[in-house]
């Protein structure tokens, strides 16, 4: 019966016909799939393309009749290329110096022929056991490495009072709580991940993991291999199988940033599998279940995208349920005292320096400059300025680099030819020009909003 069949995949080798079909028709009875095979030398073809839950192998082949020495050697070949495989060695000639001798090179368990069939059996199902757990323990490595990256962050906490950050608080406390799908927008440096980790932290899910994934580091030959994973042998450099981070993500959180960079083919693979809720392994051709709270991020102008056919409006819809938008450092200038005491506290205490505060001229300076890097341009200059500085208060002078990018950043390159500088300085006095507003920077420059957010990025502005 179905029920019955728990012994997953079993691959037997052996060069006895009639060893090989006398196992395959009692194990065919419990076992998922049966493969047979009477030539060892296909072993490493077996085993590049496809992986087994236990694998029955002979001891001794025609060549070599009662030494083991053709076993030994194919035992050594297969744990090489997967170190998890459970291999049983089956020999019509074992003793305990074989066995032994087996098990120190790599075999789970040792079976003598002929064999008693409920002995087979037994001795296969706990083997089966052992691949499932050394295949958990696997994922659960693998979760956990990805875990303890992701929570490498340089700051925890969302930090503000202004307005227009407890409008984001107010949105965060509504939409956590759900399953719903959110769009974060905002300029980089903002701060769009700290809200993905506040909705995750804040949601029935907070238990489980949060995968974050940068949608703009992820080239597009590697795009299918790290979001949807990859079996052993699917292509060159797949020397395992490999879980993507939708499956890492399974009953958690998965985090796609900057997902305004992806081109429309890959778009399409991402709105199939949102669609579906299942993803398949680049080699597999079996689709696995997910059940993952989706939250991306962008700061693109997908709308504008949209009418320039550069990103499809039905992945729009499956991904912004609801959008929060981040606020600029400009527009939450009041924000600055706050955001600068706590980079200063965690700087001192990292370079041990002897600083006791930041002087109110400091942050009158730090309030005037525009910030075209936000919170994370803020956080660089006040490590800057503790590393640099001798006294124990900042004062203005100790952040004399924002004001002379000030001076600097709108006087267009007039003394290089170099167009990638030219187009820089005209970019870039445009933005000064207009405050940092975006729309009229690109209607100032005569392009479009996605085509300057695009410069921006090129020009690292």
């Amino acid at each position: 019966m179905e029920e019955e069949k728990n012994l997953g995949k079993i691959l037997i080798i052996d060069d006895d016909e009639d060893v090989l079909l006398a196992a395959k028709l009692l194990l065919k009875k419990h076992a998922h799939q049966v493969i047979i095979e009477k030539n060892p030398k296909k072993i490493p073809f077996l085993l590049n393309n496809d992986t087994y839950d236990v694998i029955l192998l002979d001891m001794n082949f025609s060549k070599d009749i009662t030494s083991g020495k053709e076993g030994y050697f194919w035992l050594s070949q297969i744990v090489e290329k997967d170190p998890q495989a459970v291999v049983i060695m089956i020999t019509a000639f074992g003793d305990v110096e074989m066995a032994v001798r087996a098990l120190k090179e790599g075999a789970t368990d040792f079976v003598l022929k002929p064999w008693q069939n409920e002995k087979l059996i037994a001795t296969i199902s706990t083997a089966v056991k052992l691949r499932k757990s050394y295949k958990e323990v696997d994922e659960l490595k693998k979760a956990k490495k990805q875990l303890e990256e992701d929570m490498n962050q340089p700051f925890k906490d969302i930090i503000g009072t202004s307005h227009q950050i407890n409008e984001v608080f107010k949105l965060i406390e509504k939409v956590a709580k759900t399953d719903a799908n959110v769009l974060i927008l905002g300029e980089n440096g903002t701060g769009k991940e700290l809200v993905a980790r506040a909705l995750h932290q804040r949601s029935s899910r907070k238990d489980k993991v949060f995968v974050s994934v940068d949608m703009g580091a992820i080239t597009e030959t590697l795009f299918e291999s790290e979001l949807f994973g990859h079996r052993k042998g699917s292509f060159t450099d797949a020397k395992e199988d490999r879980a993507g981070r939708f499956e890492v993500a399974n009953k958690g959180t998965l985090f796609l940033d900057e997902i305004g960079n992806l081109n429309q083919p890959l778009q399409s693979k991402l709105l199939t599998v949102l669609q579906n809720r299942q993803v398949t392994r680049i080699g597999d051709n079996v689709a696995k279940n997910i059940d993952i709270r989706l939250i991306c991020a962008t700061n693109m102008p997908l709308e504008e995208m949209v009418k320039e056919n550069q990103f499809r409006q039905d992945l729009i819809y499956r991904i912004n349920t609801v959008e929060i938008h981040l606020p600029s450092l400009r527009e939450r200038l009041e924000d600055i005292p706050l955001l600068a005491k706590h980079f200063m506290s965690m700087y001192v205490k990292k370079y041990r320096k002897d600083i006791e505060d930041i002087s109110q001229d400091a942050i009158i300076r730090l309030q005037k400059y525009h910030w075209p890097g936000n919170i994370r341009e803020l956080q660089h200059a006040l490590e800057r300025a503790i590393i640099m500085t001798d006294s124990k208060v900042l004062r203005p002078e100790d952040f004399f680099f924002l004001t002379q990018k000030q001076e600097n950043s709108g006087d267009v390159v007039t003394n290089s030819f170099n167009l990638d500088e030219v187009e820089r300085g005209v970019i870039q006095r445009a933005i000064n020009m207009h405050g940092g507003n975006i729309s009229k920077a690109a209607k100032e420059l005569g392009l479009t909003r996605a085509s300057l957010y695009r410069r921006l990025e090129k020009h690292g502005l």
